[in-house]
Protein backbone atom coordinates (compact mmCIF):
# COMPACT_ATOMS: atom_id res chain seq x y z
CA UNK A 1 0.00 0.00 0.00
CA UNK A 2 1.76 3.61 -0.95
CA UNK A 3 1.83 6.14 0.96
CA UNK A 4 -0.62 8.08 -0.61
CA UNK A 5 -3.10 6.13 -0.22
CA UNK A 6 -2.52 5.30 3.72
CA UNK A 7 -2.39 8.89 4.21
CA UNK A 8 -6.19 8.87 2.72
CA UNK A 9 -7.20 6.25 4.70
CA UNK A 10 -5.61 7.99 8.45
CA UNK A 11 -7.31 10.94 6.67
CA UNK A 12 -11.04 9.31 6.67
CA UNK A 13 -10.47 7.79 9.96
CA UNK A 14 -9.87 11.31 11.58
CA UNK A 15 -12.77 12.54 9.89
CA UNK A 16 -14.66 9.52 11.38
CA UNK A 17 -13.75 10.17 14.78
CA UNK A 18 -14.21 14.04 14.82
CA UNK A 19 -17.93 13.51 13.61
CA UNK A 20 -18.09 10.99 16.45
CA UNK A 21 -17.48 13.76 18.74
CA UNK A 22 -19.34 16.25 16.88
CA UNK A 23 -15.86 18.03 15.34
CA UNK A 24 -14.59 19.56 12.57
CA UNK A 25 -11.41 17.60 10.76
CA UNK A 26 -10.79 20.77 9.64
CA UNK A 27 -9.66 21.53 13.67
CA UNK A 28 -7.24 18.41 13.75
CA UNK A 29 -3.52 18.66 12.26
CA UNK A 30 -2.41 15.67 11.36
CA UNK A 31 1.61 15.41 11.87
CA UNK A 32 3.20 12.66 9.90
CA UNK A 33 6.41 11.00 12.46
CA UNK A 34 8.74 10.57 9.50
CA UNK A 35 11.43 9.66 11.67
CA UNK A 36 13.97 6.67 10.54
CA UNK A 37 12.76 7.09 6.98
CA UNK A 38 14.66 8.48 4.33
CA UNK A 39 13.83 11.83 2.62
CA UNK A 40 12.11 10.06 0.03
CA UNK A 41 9.49 8.68 1.74
CA UNK A 42 8.89 12.50 3.07
CA UNK A 43 8.95 13.55 -0.72
CA UNK A 44 5.57 10.78 -1.35
CA UNK A 45 3.78 12.00 1.60
CA UNK A 46 4.02 15.94 0.51
CA UNK A 47 3.25 14.89 -3.05
CA UNK A 48 0.33 13.59 -1.33
CA UNK A 49 -0.53 16.83 -0.03
CA UNK A 50 0.51 16.48 3.42
CA UNK A 51 2.55 19.57 4.68
CA UNK A 52 3.61 18.73 8.67
CA UNK A 53 6.28 16.43 9.45
CA UNK A 54 7.15 14.85 13.28
CA UNK A 55 10.72 14.17 13.94
CA UNK A 56 11.97 12.40 17.64
CA UNK A 57 15.82 13.80 17.09
CA UNK A 58 16.96 17.56 16.72
CA UNK A 59 20.07 16.07 14.14
CA UNK A 60 18.01 14.21 12.00
CA UNK A 61 15.18 16.75 11.20
CA UNK A 62 17.51 19.47 10.70
CA UNK A 63 19.50 16.79 8.07
CA UNK A 64 16.02 16.45 6.25
CA UNK A 65 15.08 19.99 6.10
CA UNK A 66 18.48 20.39 4.48
CA UNK A 67 18.24 17.66 2.21
CA UNK A 68 14.52 19.07 0.78
CA UNK A 69 15.01 22.78 1.37
CA UNK A 70 12.45 23.07 -2.06
CA UNK A 71 9.33 21.63 -0.08
CA UNK A 72 7.12 24.25 2.00
CA UNK A 73 6.97 21.96 4.97
CA UNK A 74 6.08 22.53 8.83
CA UNK A 75 9.01 20.35 10.66
CA UNK A 76 7.88 19.62 14.30
CA UNK A 77 9.98 18.15 16.88
CA UNK A 78 8.08 15.59 18.95
CA UNK A 79 11.19 14.15 20.65
CA UNK A 80 12.43 14.53 24.17
CA UNK A 81 14.75 17.96 23.70
CA UNK A 82 18.31 18.01 25.69
CA UNK A 83 19.56 21.56 26.87
CA UNK A 84 22.33 21.60 25.37
CA UNK A 85 20.67 21.31 21.86
CA UNK A 86 18.00 23.47 22.79
CA UNK A 87 19.32 26.25 20.77
CA UNK A 88 19.87 24.06 17.17
CA UNK A 89 16.01 23.30 18.29
CA UNK A 90 15.30 26.65 18.49
CA UNK A 91 17.09 28.50 15.73
CA UNK A 92 15.72 26.73 12.76
CA UNK A 93 12.38 24.77 14.20
CA UNK A 94 9.47 26.04 13.89
CA UNK A 95 6.87 23.71 15.93
CA UNK A 96 8.68 22.05 19.57
CA UNK A 97 6.37 19.68 21.11
CA UNK A 98 8.71 18.74 24.01
CA UNK A 99 9.26 21.77 26.45
CA UNK A 100 9.26 20.02 30.06
CA UNK A 101 11.28 22.63 32.18
CA UNK A 102 11.35 26.50 32.75
CA UNK A 103 14.65 26.07 32.21
CA UNK A 104 14.17 24.16 28.63
CA UNK A 105 11.48 27.01 27.64
CA UNK A 106 14.60 30.15 28.56
CA UNK A 107 16.89 28.58 26.68
CA UNK A 108 14.52 28.26 23.64
CA UNK A 109 13.39 31.76 24.18
CA UNK A 110 17.24 33.23 24.12
CA UNK A 111 18.17 31.51 21.05
CA UNK A 112 14.68 32.05 19.28
CA UNK A 113 15.31 35.97 20.37
CA UNK A 114 18.75 36.14 19.06
CA UNK A 115 18.18 34.93 15.75
CA UNK A 116 14.54 36.64 15.35
CA UNK A 117 12.50 33.48 14.99
CA UNK A 118 9.53 32.97 17.06
CA UNK A 119 8.79 28.67 17.49
CA UNK A 120 5.92 27.66 18.99
CA UNK A 121 6.24 25.40 21.58
CA UNK A 122 3.91 22.53 23.53
CA UNK A 123 4.21 21.81 27.30
CA UNK A 124 4.97 18.29 27.49
CA UNK A 125 3.38 16.74 30.17
CA UNK A 126 3.70 13.98 32.50
CA UNK A 127 0.64 12.76 34.33
CA UNK A 128 1.65 9.03 34.73
CA UNK A 129 4.64 9.61 36.54
CA UNK A 130 6.87 6.27 34.17
CA UNK A 131 10.10 6.69 34.69
CA UNK A 132 10.69 6.30 31.02
CA UNK A 133 9.73 9.11 29.52
CA UNK A 134 9.91 12.87 29.72
CA UNK A 135 7.71 15.68 30.74
CA UNK A 136 6.80 18.09 33.52
CA UNK A 137 4.51 16.89 36.10
CA UNK A 138 1.16 18.95 36.32
CA UNK A 139 2.29 20.66 39.57
CA UNK A 140 5.09 22.42 37.49
CA UNK A 141 3.09 23.71 34.88
CA UNK A 142 2.04 26.91 36.43
CA UNK A 143 5.46 27.93 36.64
CA UNK A 144 6.20 27.18 33.10
CA UNK A 145 3.33 29.02 31.84
CA UNK A 146 4.05 32.00 34.51
CA UNK A 147 7.66 32.14 32.66
CA UNK A 148 5.91 31.67 29.01
CA UNK A 149 4.13 35.08 29.47
CA UNK A 150 7.57 36.86 29.66
CA UNK A 151 9.02 35.41 26.55
CA UNK A 152 10.42 37.69 24.05
CA UNK A 153 10.36 35.09 20.91
CA UNK A 154 9.03 31.33 22.24
CA UNK A 155 5.11 31.25 22.08
CA UNK A 156 3.91 27.99 24.16
CA UNK A 157 0.53 27.28 22.48
CA UNK A 158 -0.49 24.13 24.26
CA UNK A 159 0.11 20.69 25.77
CA UNK A 160 1.43 17.74 24.53
CA UNK A 161 1.35 13.53 26.14
CA UNK A 162 2.55 10.57 25.86
CA UNK A 163 0.48 8.34 27.70
CA UNK A 164 1.93 4.84 29.11
CA UNK A 165 2.01 2.12 26.25
CA UNK A 166 -1.02 -0.37 25.84
CA UNK A 167 -2.21 -2.30 23.51
CA UNK A 168 -5.97 -1.18 23.64
CA UNK A 169 -6.57 1.83 21.81
CA UNK A 170 -9.29 2.26 24.75
CA UNK A 171 -6.88 2.31 27.77
CA UNK A 172 -5.24 5.31 26.50
CA UNK A 173 -8.54 7.36 26.30
CA UNK A 174 -8.74 8.51 29.98
CA UNK A 175 -5.16 9.93 30.16
CA UNK A 176 -6.18 12.10 27.02
CA UNK A 177 -9.51 12.98 28.80
CA UNK A 178 -7.17 13.68 31.64
CA UNK A 179 -4.54 15.98 29.41
CA UNK A 180 -8.16 18.31 28.31
CA UNK A 181 -9.01 19.13 31.93
CA UNK A 182 -5.38 20.02 33.26
CA UNK A 183 -5.84 22.36 30.26
CA UNK A 184 -9.76 23.35 31.17
CA UNK A 185 -8.07 24.04 34.58
CA UNK A 186 -4.95 26.21 33.86
CA UNK A 187 -7.55 28.05 31.35
CA UNK A 188 -9.65 28.73 34.65
CA UNK A 189 -6.55 29.39 36.50
CA UNK A 190 -6.64 32.60 34.03
CA UNK A 191 -4.01 31.48 31.41
CA UNK A 192 -4.29 32.85 27.98
CA UNK A 193 -6.45 31.56 25.50
CA UNK A 194 -3.94 31.51 22.97
CA UNK A 195 -1.63 29.73 25.12
CA UNK A 196 -3.57 26.58 25.40
CA UNK A 197 -5.16 26.60 21.71
CA UNK A 198 -3.71 22.80 21.13
CA UNK A 199 -3.64 19.11 22.63
CA UNK A 200 -0.85 17.59 20.78
CA UNK A 201 -2.17 13.67 22.07
CA UNK A 202 -2.51 10.69 20.24
CA UNK A 203 -0.31 8.20 17.46
CA UNK A 204 -0.46 5.48 15.12
CA UNK A 205 -2.69 3.08 17.06
CA UNK A 206 -4.98 5.90 19.69
CA UNK A 207 -5.10 9.07 17.49
CA UNK A 208 -8.74 8.07 16.76
CA UNK A 209 -9.82 7.93 20.80
CA UNK A 210 -7.19 10.90 20.92
CA UNK A 211 -9.52 13.47 18.34
CA UNK A 212 -12.29 11.76 20.39
CA UNK A 213 -11.27 13.46 23.68
CA UNK A 214 -10.25 16.67 21.75
CA UNK A 215 -7.04 16.33 20.24
CA UNK A 216 -5.87 19.27 17.86
CA UNK A 217 -2.79 17.04 16.72
CA UNK A 218 -2.09 13.81 15.94
CA UNK A 219 1.49 12.14 15.61
CA UNK A 220 1.07 9.18 13.21
CA UNK A 221 4.34 7.60 11.75
CA UNK A 222 4.05 3.71 11.19
CA UNK A 223 0.13 4.14 10.08
CA UNK A 224 1.86 6.51 7.35
CA UNK A 225 5.10 5.35 6.31
CA UNK A 226 4.80 1.55 7.25
CA UNK A 227 7.28 -0.34 10.28
CA UNK A 228 10.30 0.73 10.63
Amino acid sequence: MSIAVRLNEIRARIADAAARASRSPSDILLIAVSKTFPIDAVRAAYDAGQRDFGENRVQELLQKMDAAPDLAARWHLIGHLQSNKARRAAERVPVIHSVDSVDLLRRIDAAAAAVSQQPRVLVQVDLAGETTKFGAPAADLPGIFAQGRHCAAARIVGLMLLPPLAENPEDARDWFRRLREERDRLAASGIPTPMLSELSMGMSHDFEVAVEEGATMVRVGTAIFGQR
